[in-house]
C-alpha cells in the first residue's frame, strides 16, 4: 500500500484523479495537466477505492475512462466507478474520457452524475479548459440548499420532516442516488430544537473500514499505528446536536453492533479505552440501498435496521415530482448564470415539453448537471428541443435485428453454444473465464514472465498485472464443461 507521504499535500491547485488502465495515456495526461492540477493516477476501479481511502480529502475532479479492468472493452466498471466517486464526494466534478461508443455511453455517464463526456483522443489544452470550466460551477452545501417544489410528493416530504423533527429517535432517509437525501437530513436538523447545536455529517463509504470505528468513536494514544495522540470521534463532537451518517449501508458488519449499542443506550468507548462514554446526539442515516434486502442477504443486521428506521423518510425521485422540475430548472439556471457571469439560457416551447416529459433517472443531480452544460454551451441563447435532446439519456430508436450479416465460423460457434447453454448463462462470466484462460496460457508459454506474456497478448504489462489479479477468483478453464463449444 502506498505511503500517505506519496500523495499531494495541501495545495492551491485543484486535486485531479485520472483513472485509466493505459499508463501511456495516464502518464501523458498527468504530465500535460500538472501545471494546473495536483494529479493522482489509478489504473482500475479497485485500485482507485484503495487510493481514495488514503487521501486527506477527496479529489476536486476526476477524469475517468469507462473501459477499465477486468472488462476493458465494456463500460460497466467505469459506470460503477462514477457512482462510487459521487458516493464518496457528491461535490466531485467527474468528466468521462473514453473512446467507447461516445454518444450512447456519454449520455448514460451524464445520467449517473458525470459533468460531461469527452471523446478520445482529446487535445490536452481543450481538456484542461474543460476541467477548469467544470470548477466554475459550485454546488451549494446542504445548509444552503432549500427544498424546492410544491408537488404532492414534496409537500408530503415537508410534512414528514416537520412531524419527525423534534423526536429524539433515529430517522432513516431512503432514496435514489442524486435525489437530495443530504439536504433532507440537514432540513431535519434545522427544524428541531437542536438547530443551534452541532450538525456533523460522515460518509460511511468515504472512509476505510479499519478507520471507521476510531472516526466514529474516537481513540486513545497508541490505539493503532499512527494514533499519535488521543482524539474524540464524531459521536463526542456532535454532542447534543445531530449526527448524519450517509451511506449507512456501507457500514462494516463487525462495526454494526457498536453502533446499535449507542442507539439503544447512548454508550460507546473510544478505541483502546475501557471507559464508557455517553452520546446524546440524534442520529439521522441515509442510504440508496434496499436495506431490507441487505438484511435478508446477511449484509446488514436486522436489529440495527429496525433501530435506525424508527422513522423512515423516502425522498421522492424527480420523475414523480411533476412541474417541480420547471422550478428546479429556474433555480439552477439563475444560480449558475450568476456563478459563471454568463447570461442565462432559455428553452423554446418544444424543448420545455421535452424537459417536462423526461424522467431524469439521475434525479436532481442529473438535472443540475444538465443546466450546467446548457449554461456553458448556450449562454444567453434559446435552446431547441434538438439541442436539449443531446444532453438527455433518451431511449434510442430500435433499428430491429439485422438478418443480412454473414454467418462466420465464430458466429456459428457462438450460436451453437447459446442454444446448448444451461439456464442462467452469463456473458460477462463466460468472457471472463476465457480471458483468464488466455492469460494463464500466455504465462505458461513464457514461464511466468509478465512482460513477455503481455507482448504475446498484445497488451501492456500493467494491464496484464491488473487483469490477472482481478481474475484470480474465477475457476480455471476446464473446471466446468459449459464452454467447450466455443474456441
Amino acid at each position: 500500500m502506498p505511503d500517505k507521504s506519496a500523495f499531494p499535500a495541501a495545495s492551491s491547485r485543484p486535486l485531479l484523479l485520472i483513472v485509466d488502465d493505459d499508463p501511456l495515456i495516464s502518464d501523458t495526461l498527468a504530465y500535460s495537466l500538472a501545471s494546473s492540477f495536483e494529479v493522482l493516477t489509478s489504473p482500475s476501479r479497485s485500485h482507485c477505492a484503495s487510493l481514495l481511502r488514503q487521501l486527506r480529502q477527496p479529489p476536486d475532479l476526476a477524469l475517468v475512462d469507462l473501459g477499465l479492468p477486468p472488462l476493458p472493452h465494456q463500460p460497466d466498471e467505469g459506470f460503477a466507478l462514477i457512482g462510487e466517486l459521487l458516493a464518496l464526494s457528491p461535490a466531485m466534478r467527474i468528466l468521462v474520457l473514453s473512446g467507447q461508443d461516445g454518444e450512447a455511453h456519454g449520455r448514460h455517464a451524464r445520467t449517473l452524475g458525470a459533468v460531461d463526456f469527452i471523446a478520445k483522443p482529446a487535445d490536452p489544452a481543450l481538456l484542461r479548459q474543460a476541467l477548469l470550466n467544470s470548477l466554475t460551477f459550485r454546488e451549494a452545501a446542504p445548509a444552503d440548499s432549500p427544498l424546492l417544489g410544491h408537488s404532492e410528493p414534496m409537500e408530503k416530504l415537508r410534512a414528514q420532516i416537520h412531524h419527525y423533527a423534534d423526536s429524539p429517535f433515529p430517522v432513516l432517509i431512503e432514496g435514489e442516488s442524486g435525489s437530495g437525501k443530504e439536504i433532507v437530513a440537514h432540513q431535519l436538523h434545522l427544524a428541531t430544537g437542536r438547530r443551534d447545536k452541532p450538525y456533523l455529517a460522515l460518509n460511511c463509504a468515504a472512509i476505510s473500514p479499519t478507520l471507521l470505528e476510531p472516526t466514529l468513536f474516537g481513540h486513545t494514544k497508541g490505539a493503532f499505528t499512527g494514533a499519535a495522540g488521543a482524539r474524540s470521534g464524531y459521536f463526542e463532537d456532535a454532542a447534543d446536536g445531530t449526527l448524519f451518517l450517509d451511506e449507512i449501508g456501507e457500514l462494516p458488519l463487525e462495526l454494526q453492533p457498536k453502533l446499535l449499542r449507542v442507539l439503544e443506550n447512548g454508550e460507546f468507548q473510544r478505541v483502546g479505552e475501557t471507559q464508557s462514554r455517553r452520546s446524546n446526539a440524534r442520529i439521522v442515516a441515509a442510504t440508496n440501498r434496499d436495506l431490507k434486502r441487505e438484511v435478508r442477504e446477511g449484509r446488514f443486521r436486522a436489529d440495527l435496521y429496525h433501530r435506525l428506521s424508527v422513522f423512515s423518510i423516502l425522498v421522492p425521485p424527480l420523475r414523480e415530482m411533476g412541474r417541480d422540475r420547471q422550478e428546479l430548472l429556474e433555480h439552477f439556471r439563475q444560480r449558475y448564470a450568476q456563478q459563471s457571469h454568463l447570461p442565462p439560457f432559455q428553452l423554446d416551447e418544444p424543448a420545455r415539453a421535452l424537459w417536462d416529459g423526461y424522467a431524469f433517472p439521475g434525479n436532481v443531480r442529473e438535472l443540475r448537471n444538465i443546466v450546467i452544460r446548457l449554461t456553458a454551451k448556450y449562454p444567453g441563447q434559446t435552446v431547441t428541443a434538438e439541442q436539449l435532446a443531446g444532453e438527455l439519456d433518451l431511449p434510442q430508436p430500435d433499428t430491429g435485428p439485422r438478418h443480412d450479416q454473414p454467418v462466420t465460423p465464430d458466429i456459428r460457434a457462438a450460436r451453437e453454444h447459446l442454444q446448448q447453454a444451461p439456464a442462467g448463462f452469463d456473458l460477462d462470466q463466460h468472457l471472463a473465464r476465457w480471458e483468464k484462460a488466455y492469460v494463464e496460457a500466455a504465462l505458461q508459454i513464457t514461464q511466468g514472465n509478465l512482460s513477455q506474456a503481455a507482448r504475446l497478448l498484445g497488451i501492456n504489462r500493467t494491464t496484464l498485472h491488473a487483469r490477472r489479479d482481478s481474475l484470480e477468483r474465477l475457476p480455471s478453464q476446464g473446471q466446468g464443461n459449459e464452454d467447450r463449444h466455443v474456441p
